[in-house]
């Protein structure tokens, strides 16, 4: 028989307690499929779990957070597919998120975002926003033999971030010389320029993570960037109010629903060093009700104006800045030398901006997504549309017409439906039940 040293079984013992327990069940609920989260460790499994649910394709319709106050977290979700359904692949839903919550899994909060692919080096851009700036930053890259497998660009504030992963277009090997990649830095700075608050363009090692770190590192660039400083007025509801008796702060989100909602509330909380130890969120229709009840890190609630105000801009950004204006245009296409600079020339010389894009290299192919506006961020006249289509080919580029479907139609589970909370400033009635039965206030009345 074989036997342990006792480190070892304290070791295995810690491990096990520290790896958290996912449950995904398609039988308790009449309209969708029931995850659980149970957990010891709080900074981050959150946002894992949501990031993990998000990649899948799944929508999060409504859940809760509650904890014993930190020495345990339980994280609850119903979720469904895109069209309001029960998830039919519920084995391969629980692989990915034990996988993404496995303790080797979590990656540093700090460390650099890539494709889950290796041989490819990191462009990370942050600058000034104008019209055909991506054009001009893939005219570069073509130029100078770069070949762009993936890529994410977001704008907001007048601000744009992006993440170009390339690689040497003869040799496919990542760019490793150092005269090159200055060579590289230059020119992309110059392209960037910048306006008042300048521009700055950094080379890293990719490694491997998914589609939500992506995500998370184009919100940590622009909030780093100061565009949540400069954002222009809003109409997202957002506030923070003290629970003193105790100890939280409490933050209430009010908006248009839409994918990926969560995560970009819960990603920017994380990334503010804050710890959500309770929290109902809810969806009606198209709209979403959020309240999440949380410390700092150092187990201190929000403590100065300043800081309040500070985490509003933020949510406030990081929920505006993912919603996509302008017409959406999905090109699928056999990929070729030079094919983005060739695309979003199109799109420069028949007066479009791109707002948002999302390029993904499959074998040969190019599957990539583009937003676009007229070059003053007003929607583009459907005949420039249809022009740029004919030019690039009927065949390959096509307007996506159809909009996300609504997450929370009537579907029979409106007993449901009081857990978001009773209004913007109040607390939820679910999160007073659960506070209640761990014994941490008096009554939920």
């Amino acid at each position: 028989m074989e036997r342990y040293h006792p480190s070892e079984v304290y070791e295995l013992f810690v491990r096990h307690m520290n790896t958290p327990r996912v449950v995904v069940d398609s039988g308790v609920l009449a309209t969708a499929t029931l995850v659980q989260v149970h957990s010891a460790r709080k900074h981050g499994v959150l946002l894992e779990a949501v990031a993990a649910l998000s990649e899948h394709g799944v929508c999060v319709r409504k859940g809760y957070i509650s904890s014993d106050d930190g020495r345990w977290f339980m994280d609850v979700f119903h979720v469904t597919d895109a069209a309001g359904r029960k998830v039919a692949d519920a084995d391969a839903l629980l692989g990915r998120l034990e996988s993404s919550l496995s303790s080797e899994a979590l990656p540093p909060r700090a460390g650099p975002a890539a494709v889950a692919a290796e041989g490819l080096t990191l462009l990370e851009l942050v600058g000034a926003d104008r019209p055909g700036l991506l054009s001009e930053v893939f005219a570069v890259l073509h130029d100078l033999r770069c070949s762009t497998v993936e890529a994410r660009a977001w704008t907001h504030g007048g601000r744009v971030a992006a993440l170009v992963f390339v690689r040497d277009e003869e040799t496919g090997s990542p760019i490793d010389d150092a005269a090159r990649a200055r060579r590289i830095e230059s020119r992309l700075r110059h392209v960037l320029r910048g306006g008042a608050r300048g521009a700055r363009m950094v080379m890293a090692d990719p490694s491997a993570a998914g589609a939500g770190s992506l995500d998370r590192r184009l919100h940590q660039l622009l909030n780093e960037d100061g565009e949540a400083r400069a954002a222009a007025a809003t109409t997202t509801a957002v506030a923070v109010q003290d629970w003193g008796e105790r100890g939280y702060s409490v933050v209430t989100v009010s908006c248009r629903d839409r994918p990926k909602l969560l995560f970009d509330v819960v990603c920017t909380l994380t990334d503010l060093d804050y710890v959500v130890y309770h929290g109902t969120f809810d969806t009606d229709g198209d709209h979403a009700q959020q309240e999440f009840y949380i410390r700092r890190s150092d187990g201190r609630p929000i403590s100065s104006k300043a800081e309040r105000q500070h985490v509003i801009r933020c949510l406030q950004a990081a929920i505006e800045r993912r919603a996509s204006e302008g017409v959406r245009l999905e090109l699928r296409i056999t990929d070729r030398r030079g094919l983005l600079a060739y695309v979003t020339r199109v799109f420069r010389e028949n007066g479009l901006s791109v707002t948002h894009a999302e390029i993904t290299t499959r074998g040969d192919m190019a599957m990539n997504v583009f937003h676009v506006t007229d070059a003053a961020g007003r929607p583009a006249d459907p005949k420039t549309i249809d022009e740029v289509i004919q030019r690039i080919g009927t065949e390959s580029l096509r307007v996506d017409e159809e909009r996300w479907p609504r997450l929370c139609a009537a579907e029979g589970d409106a007993a449901g439906r009081g857990g978001g909370g009773g209004g913007l400033f109040s607390l939820g009635s679910l999160v007073k039940k659960n506070l209640f039965s761990l014994g941490l206030i008096r009554s939920c009345s």
